[in-house]
């Protein structure tokens, strides 16, 4: 197993992943949907409607609980799911989120391509990600 893999395995086994099905059901419960794909990306294949969009190298600053960056709806006690293209960035990502006391984070496994694959809801373009 790589190394890349270890830590993959390490970040995965403290979340509680859901499927694009539970995804949907927990967004309609109050979940934010955090977007971390490149514009690029989003611009091409689409986006999740009600999700937000923060680009992985703000994402640390924007959902934090105590930064004073923080998206004002994060608290300690959100459900945020984090989404990628497939859901390998986004469980490292997850992972770090609850070591900064998100206690609820996880991730979308599959990413945004088994949301779409799914058949669940997509909207075309790309949004501008979250200052």
């Amino acid at each position: 197993m790589s190394a890349i893999d270890e830590v993959l395995a390490k970040a995965r086994s403290g979340l509680d992943r859901v499927d694009p099905e539970r995804a949907l059901e927990l967004q309609g419960a109050g979940a934010l949907i955090v977007d971390i794909r490149p514009h690029a990306n989003r611009e091409a294949e689409g986006e999740i409607p009600g999700s937000v969009v923060v680009e992985r190298i703000h994402l640390e600053w924007r959902l934090a609980p105590d930064s004073e960056w923080r998206l004002s709806s994060v608290t300690p006690d959100a459900t945020v799911i984090v989404m990628c293209n497939e859901g390998y960035s986004s469980s490292l990502a997850a992972a770090d989120l609850q070591r900064l006391g998100l206690r609820h984070a996880t991730d979308l496994d599959g990413g945004f391509r088994a949301w779409a694959k799914a058949g669940l809801p997509v909207q075309t373009g790309g949004s501008p990600a979250v200052p």
